[in-house]
């Protein structure tokens, strides 16, 4: 599940990426536009600059911005630096790497198999979305819930 920092803080680069080319964007803006507390998002949007997602300005004409193309940040990237990893258990991580406690051997629990799949598919789409990349969502059917 993605926690709430990965939402907002994806929320906020889409705002960002909407504006694209169109200089400074205010926190304020964003803030209220992506329902998001600007003292959370201002935490958030310093995280993104020092990973180099964003460029920002301050003073009066100050604001924020995306520092490369919208069609050069995937949401495989946003996610990877907001939470870290892709996989759902830590032994299924590529850079986050852990043996889960109270298991079998890797080799023989099928749970480990199944996630790395997970986490290989859940790398294919995140990774081949931009920012820049139109979501359908009027014509999206989700798999009905079993």
């Amino acid at each position: 599940m993605l926690s709430q920092r990965t939402r907002y803080t994806i929320r906020a680069l889409l705002h960002l990426a909407d504006r694209y080319g169109q200089g400074a964007v205010q926190l304020g803006e964003i803030a209220e536009a992506q329902n998001i507390p600007p003292k959370f998002l201002t935490v958030m949007l310093s995280q993104m600059s020092r990973d180099g997602l964003i460029a920002s300005r301050r003073g009066r004409d100050g604001g924020y911005w995306l520092a490369r193309p919208p069609s050069e940040i995937s949401y495989g990237e946003i996610v990877r630096l907001t939470r870290g990893s892709l996989g759902l258990l830590p032994c299924a991580s590529r850079l986050a790497y852990q043996q889960c406690a109270n298991c079998i051997t890797e080799e023989k629990c099928r749970l480990h198999w199944v996630m790395l799949m997970v986490r290989d598919e859940t790398a294919r789409i995140l990774d081949g979305l931009s920012l820049a990349d139109p979501v359908p969502i009027d014509t999206f059917e989700p798999a009905p819930l079993a």
